[in-house]
C-alpha cells in the first residue's frame, strides 16, 4: 500500500495518512508505534505536550526503518513560546526523539491572550530551525484566519502547514480557506470528531454503500478534500482500518453530503483558538 504524499509549500511533501500519538500513554508509546510501523504508517505526529516523544523515538530507534522512510513531527509547548525557551524545548525534542532533526515542527497553540499576544516571534523563531537543517519544515497548528495574516505579513514567511481541528461536524471552512489562500496545507486533527460522526446515519448510508466502515468513509472525505490526516488508535485492527482507505473514492455527491453535517462552532470538540490560553505549570 503506498500512501499518497501531499506537496508542501517548501518543495518538500508530506504522506497524507499518518498516525498520531495525542492520549496514547508514555508507557505504551514505543508498543503502539511499533504496531503501527508494522502496519505500515510512516508518517507520525506527535507533540511535547503529550510526554510520549521518548516512546516514539525508541519505537524509531528498534524499527531498523531507514531514517529517510519516516516523517516525524511534533510540536512546541504552550510553555515555551518565548524564543531561548522555544530554542531550548526543539534541542530536547531532538533529544527525547533520538533524532538530528523532525520532519515538521509546530507552533502548538498561537496563545493570543497570552505572551503579550507576540506570536510572531514564536514563528520566527521556529523558522531558525529550518535555517539550520535541524528541522526540515516548520508550521502551524490551530491558527485562525487573522494568525495566520500576521504570521506572513510580519515575517514573509508562509507556514508547510496549518494543524486544525477539521472534521463532518466542524469543517472549519473559514480556517481552511485561510489556509488554502497562502499556500499553507490543512492537517486535520480529530479527524472523526472523537468517534462522534461514526453513528451518523448519512455517513452510515455511504459506508455501507461501499462495503466500508463509517471511519473509513469519513477519513477518505478527508483524502478527497487534500486534507493531511493521522488518526490514532491503540488497537492493531482499528489502525490497519484506518490504513485501508485507498481501494475506493467518494463521489461528488457523497463528499458534498458529508460536508452539509458541518454543524458551525456548535460542532467543535477542541478550544477555541482565539480564546484557548492554557499554559502547562
Amino acid at each position: 500500500m503506498t500512501v499518497p504524499t501531499v506537496a508542501l509549500n517548501d518543495q518538500t511533501s508530506i504522506p497524507q495518512l499518518g498516525f498520531g500519538v495525542y492520549q496514547v500513554p508514555p508507557d505504551q508509546t514505543e508498543a503502539t508505534v511499533s504496531t503501527a510501523f508494522e502496519v505500515g504508517y510512516r508518517h507520525i505526529d506527535t507533540a511535547q505536550m503529550y510526554q510520549n516523544e521518548a516512546g516514539v523515538g525508541a519505537a524509531i530507534a528498534s524499527s531498523g526503518i531507514a531514517r529517510d522512510e519516516l516523517y516525524v513531527t511534533s510540536k512546541l509547548n504552550n510553555s515555551f513560546h518565548e524564543p531561548d525557551a522555544a530554542r531550548r524545548a526543539f534541542d530536547e525534542t531532538l533529544e527525547r526523539l533520538g533524532l538530528d532533526r523532525v520532519d515538521l515542527f509546530l507552533i502548538h497553540w498561537p496563545l493570543p491572550t497570552q505572551y503579550g499576544g507576540d506570536y510572531v516571534s514564536t514563528w520566527r523563531t521556529l523558522t531558525e530551525f529550518v535555517a539550520d537543517g535541524r528541522a526540515t519544515s516548520v508550521g502551524v497548528s490551530n491558527f485562525q484566519p487573522a494568525h495566520l495574516d500576521r504570521i506572513i505579513a510580519e515575517t514573509g514567511v508562509a507556514p508547510a502547514v496549518n494543524q486544525i481541528e477539521v472534521h463532518p461536524y466542524f469543517t472549519n471552512e473559514a480556517a481552511r480557506a485561510a489556509s488554502i489562500r497562502h499556500g499553507v496545507e490543512v492537517e486535520a486533527w480529530s479527524p472523526i470528531a472523537q468517534g462522534k460522526v461514526l453513528d451518523d446515519a448519512v455517513i452510515g448510508e455511504i459506508a455501507a454503500a461501499h462495503g466500508k466502515t463509517p471511519s473509513q468513509v469519513t477519513l477518505r472525505w478527508h483524502i478527497e478534500r487534500g486534507d493531511i490526516v493521522f488518526p490514532k488508535s491503540m488497537r492493531e485492527e482499528r489502525m490497519r482500518e484506518n490504513f485501508d482507505i485507498f481501494d475506493f473514492a467518494l463521489t461528488e455527491d457523497q463528499v458534498a453530503a458529508i460536508s452539509a453535517l458541518d454543524q458551525g462552532e456548535a460542532g467543535r470538540t477542541g478550544p477555541n483558538p482565539d480564546t484557548f490560553d492554557w499554559i502547562p505549570g
